[in-house]
């Protein structure tokens, strides 16, 4: 079956694939403030699965907008944050701080 079969035969497919594409579109381009008219659209008449997470968003929805305009990201510093964990959790129990401390700046 090919996509656009797909399309015509699901409705439901075809409103999910818009709203997926739409919510791509903000990401891409950073128009976070298109983003609540993307929730309300979303939750007008779209698949449970989509609807939820138009919801999801709403929770905090200052920060989603922030996240999708601004071109700032703690991405990095979640990197990092990440990577000494996984140290910790190599070396729990078997090792001291000392070494901790040791590994993490040569890691880097």
């Amino acid at each position: 079956m090919t996509a656009l079969a797909a399309r015509l035969a699901c409705p439901d497919i075809a409103r999910a694939c818009d709203l997926a594409r739409t919510f791509h579109d903000l990401l891409q381009q950073r128009c976070g403030y298109q983003l609540l008219e993307w929730v309300r659209e979303a939750g007008r008449d779209a698949p449970a699965p989509i609807r939820s997470f138009a919801q999801c968003l709403c929770l905090d929805l200052q920060a989603v907008t922030a996240g999708l305009t601004l071109p700032w990201s703690s991405g990095i510093v979640e990197g990092h944050v990440n990577r000494i964990k996984t140290i910790k959790r190599a070396v729990y129990g078997r090792a001291s701080f000392r070494l901790l401390r040791t590994r993490i700046p040569l890691r880097a």
